[in-house]
């Protein structure tokens, strides 16, 4: 496994480098040789191997990969939105992007799938939205506008949250660049609501939000995993009436969900399409640490298999939010988010598969 550590034309941080060379050094073993499978001889960055450099060392960032400040020159970005002002129950998501950062050393170069995405793209963690913690649509306003620098500058986003209304102001910026997108939306929740407490921006009225901006193509727009109880008879009528498809929990239960998702990219056709991934779609036994848990919910390998489904999807966008750290006493839901970030990094059109 050596001689993956340097790689012909990609390159790896200098700590890594030093570190394979005393190690070649005192085993007289060629670390320089480039692997015949390699599939490209462009210049990337690839996160340090834990076989060279501790896991828990170093700087978090997402993958423990290099930090920029801008998304310039990159094809796909993580970026964390630290927010919980539009949480209605248990607060703590505004610590989702770091203690994600923290569980993602775990994370490898491939994909169970044969994806290769650091031999596909130039990708970085950018850091965070500088978000206003006191004053939500402030918040979405410097959310949309971070985005739209995201956005002008060709790379796709991968976001952490932060709470679902973060939703809301990346779409924005999305749609202006795309026009209405497509949307494949994984929750426990339609997150379609009008109003609460007064308020129209929260994080269970994203959606709804959009729709009435024009910024999804409705007919191309997919809720799966919604369940729960409810204030009205048919909680997702609304959704219905756009033109959703509503895929409820109990539809999923005990079953692959690899035909349901032959049917969505069927349905979200060739146009751009953006995943918002609710962590409270899965059910609380295996991801606890968030705000608004749901019994009964969808399984980690259902999770998978909707967003492996999403490959030759034209993503332009993608989240994973409502990690709630101070209730994942364990960090399981943090390292499953972490683990589906990376999945869907793998789906993007530029991925690479072997």
């Amino acid at each position: 496994m050596l001689h993956l550590i340097r790689m012909k034309g990609i390159r790896l941080p200098t700590a890594c480098v030093s570190l394979a060379r005393a190690v070649r050094e005192s085993v007289n073993v060629n670390v320089t040789a480039s692997p015949t499978r390699l599939m490209s001889s462009k210049s990337y960055n690839v996160p340090p191997s834990s076989e060279f450099v501790a896991r828990i060392s170093g700087i978090a960032t997402m993958a423990k990969l290099p930090y920029q400040d801008t998304p310039e020159g990159l094809d796909a970005a993580f970026i964390g939105v630290p927010i919980d002002t539009g949480t209605s129950n248990r607060p703590g998501t505004r610590f989702g992007p770091r203690q994600i950062r923290a569980e993602s050393f775990m994370l490898r170069n491939y994909s169970g799938t044969g994806a290769a995405p650091w031999e596909s793209m130039m990708v970085a963690d950018i850091g965070d939205v500088n978000v206003n913690l006191y004053n939500l649509k402030d918040a979405c306003k410097r959310i949309r506008e971070f985005y739209r620098n995201v956005m002008a500058a060709g790379c796709i986003p991968l976001t952490m949250g932060g709470d679902h209304t973060i939703a809301y102001p990346i779409l924005q910026a999305v749609a202006e660049k795309h026009g209405p997108v497509g949307l494949v939306h994984v929750d426990a929740h339609a997150d379609t609501g009008d109003m609460s407490l007064g308020e129209k921006i929260t994080h269970g009225t994203p959606f709804r939000r959009c729709v009435e901006e024009g910024l999804l193509d409705c007919k191309r727009v997919v809720q799966i995993g919604l369940r729960g109880t409810a204030y009205s008879p048919d909680a997702y009528a609304w959704s219905r009436e756009q033109g959703f498809r509503v895929v409820q929990a109990d539809q999923c239960w005990h079953k692959s969900l690899v035909p349901l998702m032959t049917e969505v990219r069927a349905q979200m056709g060739k146009g751009p399409v953006y995943l918002s991934f609710d962590i409270d779609a899965l059910d609380p036994a295996y991801a606890p640490g968030t705000g608004t848990p749901e019994i009964a919910g969808l399984t980690p390998i259902q999770g998978l298999e909707i967003i492996r489904g999403c490959r030759g999807i034209n993503l332009v966008g993608c989240d994973l939010v409502e990690v709630s750290p101070p209730y994942d006493t364990t960090g399981n839901t943090a390292l499953t988010a972490a683990n589906l970030l990376f999945e869907m990094l793998c789906v993007l059109p530029k991925t690479k598969h072997y």
